[in-house]
């Protein structure tokens, strides 16, 4: 795991000026600066809070709650927005199942999970009709997480769905006779909205959308939300959207803040307090094979997941979220579950 402690320099005299040696009783040392006074010490310190934290666990949902993150527009943080919301799940206690059903893989390989073309994959289950529980790998590092992986194979699965019976609900039906246990499962979708993303809406409950802090943000994002009306009048009557996250925030930026601003005022309630800033963690996780969690714990990243994650199971309980609280005390609730030790 890297540290942003591997960016500081040399370490410095806190006092400039020579260096007092102690000759005598009479004569005192400099006092070396606290440890979280240091990046060093500062690093380490959000490293053992955000841990901390995951492990103290959240309250299970009643029933598997279903999230399909989408958003048509390229680039805004779906597949890194899942991966370590689920991860972040994971780590708070609950058993979360990634679904990913984007072509590329991208979710399967930042999980560390092999997609290659003969691996068992939600193309099998989608167009062959393979039962979920025989492409469901669990992720290493991270327990209680389980990634169903996609091949490029489902580059092709457009087309092929269209001749099929029930092309709109294959998926609900591979999820609905899935019999192990989950709390969560995300579903991640292609930037498209395509019969794969229908397949989505049709299976899951909930929309998670990441918006980007970037100008043209909320561009062509009313055609995803007519979208989702079409399912619901048609297909999925429980379907909404729940959650809006916003990614990429920069907070020295002008522009974020008024993108956030409007965010917020379009969609009120639905918008998640905490944001994701930009970070070069995030970015980096994916090409070790892991989330930004397992990569580096104490990151800013790493810690705004964190939080994410703790705000929509809390949200899902009807439990109001309270920024100012460092974390929820398992002990106080008896529905409060275990993290992993």
């Amino acid at each position: 795991m890297r540290s942003d402690a591997n960016i500081a320099g040399p370490m410095t005299d806190p006092v400039p000026g020579p260096r007092t040696e102690s000759m005598g009783e009479d004569v005192s040392r400099e006092t070396p600066p606290p440890m979280d006074d240091t990046p060093i010490g500062r690093a380490a310190q959000l490293a053992v809070e955000a841990l901390g934290r995951a492990g103290e666990g959240l309250p299970r949902p009643e029933q598997t709650r279903i999230m399909v993150v989408a958003n048509q527009k390229g680039g805004v943080g779906k597949t890194t927005t899942t991966v370590n919301l689920a991860a972040s799940l994971a780590l708070h206690g609950g058993r979360v199942l990634v679904v990913d059903l984007d072509p590329q893989g991208n979710a399967s390989t930042a999980l560390g999970i092999d997609h290659h073309a003969e691996v068992p994959s939600i193309y099998d289950v989608l167009v062959d009709s393979r039962p979920l529980s025989e492409v469901v790998q669990p992720v290493p590092d991270v327990e209680g997480l389980f990634c169903a992986p996609a091949t490029i194979d489902l580059a092709g699965a457009e087309i092929e769905l269209v001749s099929l019976v029930a092309r709109e609900s294959r998926l609900q039906r591979a999820i609905q006779a899935y019999e192990q246990p989950l709390d969560y499962i995300l579903i991640d979708c292609p930037p498209s909205l395509g019969l794969l993303t229908v397949n989505a809406l049709v299976a899951g409950a909930e929309v998670l959308i990441p918006i980007q802090c970037e100008y043209y943000a909320l561009e062509g994002l009313g055609q995803l939300l007519r979208n989702v009306d079409l399912v619901r009048g048609h297909l999925n009557p429980t379907l909404h959207v729940s959650t809006i996250l916003l990614t990429m925030y920069d907070g020295r930026t002008r522009l974020a803040s008024q993108v956030a601003d409007e965010v917020r005022t379009h969609f009120g309630e639905e918008v998640l307090r905490t944001s994701i800033p930009r970070s070069v963690r995030i970015s980096e996780a994916p090409s070790y094979g892991q989330t930004v969690l397992t990569y580096d714990p104490g990151s800013s990243g790493a810690l705004s997941y964190l939080e994410a994650a703790r705000e929509i199971a809390l949200k899902g309980v009807g439990v109001s979220y309270d920024p100012t609280q460092a974390h929820i005390g398992a002990q106080s609730n008896p529905n409060m579950v275990e993290g992993i030790q």
